[in-house]
């Protein structure tokens, strides 16, 4: 029987989307980019990137601040409103404070001005290559949880409930109206089923599910 894992669909590499009007500067950030064995792909305009990319593909924006038609700015904002996570290095040659904050507020991993070293924009790149894997990593994991949760009966949930917030089995039990006994048996059930090795780490994964880890007001 074929290995499932290896069946599994490889995810796309991480790609530098670069969005510059200067043909210069984009050509040459594709070749520097390209030197550091990074995918890129360079763009005229924010809207022809719009036109063309798949936001959920690892990667990140390097993204100058004055374009035609769309400013970097705005296009930020889009993306926000749009859902996208994919961070984004700015660049502009005319920077100043208000632009510099706008940007960072809403997210920006870093904020260059032109001319700036090929080191710096490696560095930035590399940072926020890392901040996005780090935001997909986290998205499994939690994706996972809510899997392990699936799992849980209405009864296993309300005592998986009832144990974040801090009550013992005696109070579990009177709350629910079941034997102490029959709590113990859900609570081994929830631990099982969720995977957790400890009432932290459960507690750590009901966070995730939204569930209250607050004790009940007396």
């Amino acid at each position: 029987m074929p290995d499932q894992r290896k069946m599994q669909k490889e995810p796309p590499a991480p790609v530098v989307f670069i969005v510059d009007d200067d043909l210069s500067m984009r050509e040459a950030l594709m070749d520097l980019f390209r030197s550091m064995k990074f995918e890129a792909q360079a763009f005229e305009s924010a809207t022809a990137l719009m036109g063309v990319t798949n936001f959920d593909r690892p990667g990140c924006i390097v993204l100058d601040v004055r374009l035609p038609g769309l400013n970097g700015l705005d296009f930020q904002a889009q993306l926000e409103r749009l859902g996208s996570k994919m961070p984004i290095v700015f660049m502009t040659g005319f920077g100043d404070i208000p632009m510099t904050v706008r940007a960072m507020k809403a997210g920006a991993v870093d904020f260059l001005t032109k001319p700036f070293k090929d080191q710096d924009i490696l560095d930035a790149v590399a940072a926020a290559m890392e901040r996005d894997a780090q935001r997909r990593r986290q998205h499994a994991q939690n994706e996972a949880i809510v899997s392990l949760a699936d799992h849980l009966t209405p009864r296993e949930r309300e005592v998986m409930k009832a144990v974040v917030m801090g009550l013992m089995n005696k109070q579990i039990a009177y709350e629910l109206g079941i034997s102490e006994v029959t709590v113990k048996l859900h609570r081994g059930n929830v631990m099982r089923k969720m995977e957790a090795r400890s009432v932290a780490e459960l507690v750590r994964k009901a966070e995730v599910l939204g569930e209250s880890v607050s004790p009940p007001v007396s």
